[in-house]
């Protein structure tokens, strides 16, 4: 039975898990075998292997804390819908920007400015679910000072996303760096108990 002020949520939690399923079996599906059959010719392919790697580890990440915070929800509004569906959106740039910043070996500006925004637009967009999500009046009780928590990491990842990018353009490497560094902020997901 529904509940009487919207969807189910289950069905809106089943439907983004199934969008993450996909969204990393396109990741994986865009890793290539070495040209040879060597240790060499393998090692060399490192940009390709660290790139999926933190690209996996992000989606981990933004798939955990989503259901975490999806978690809250009672109900399911439009308004929600349509910020998961942005959030999901978000999530599905990170096998395009993985396989350019892979293709040029992490050395090339732009590409890895663009996959520092894929993450800074993954996290705006998380900030939308969490407002829909936990600042509504009749959503679920959550302690105002985790609520200051989630603000606080939110908004200083999101800056520091958006510097990753701006680095990125000249220090393609540091940039990508600082993106990295970003994630473990998110290693520990923010929910009651946590």
């Amino acid at each position: 039975m529904l509940p009487e002020n919207g969807a189910n949520p289950e069905r809106l939690k089943a439907f983004s898990d199934g969008v993450f399923a996909v969204i990393i079996t396109v990741l994986v599906l865009d890793l290539r075998p070495p040209h040879g059959a060597s240790w060499q010719a393998l090692l060399a392919e490192w940009p390709a292997a660290v790139s999926y790697a933190v690209s996996y580890l992000f989606v981990a990440i933004v798939w955990i804390n989503h259901h975490y915070i999806v978690g809250f929800a009672h109900s399911v509004r439009p308004q929600l819908i349509w910020a998961n569906f942005a959030h999901l959106f978000a999530v599905s740039l990170l096998p395009f920007s993985t396989g350019w910043i892979a293709d040029t070996r992490l050395a090339a500006g732009i590409p890895v400015a663009v996959y520092a925004m894929v993450f800074f637009l993954v996290n705006l967009t998380y900030i939308a679910l969490c407002t829909e999500l936990v600042d509504r009046p009749n959503a679920k009780s959550l302690p105002l000072k985790m609520r200051r928590r989630m603000r606080v990491r939110a908004t200083s990842t999101l800056i520091a996303f958006a510097i990753a990018a701006l680095v990125a353009l000249w220090f393609p490497q540091v940039g990508f760096g600082l993106a990295c560094c970003c994630l473990v902020v998110y290693l520990r997901p923010q929910a009651p108990g946590h």
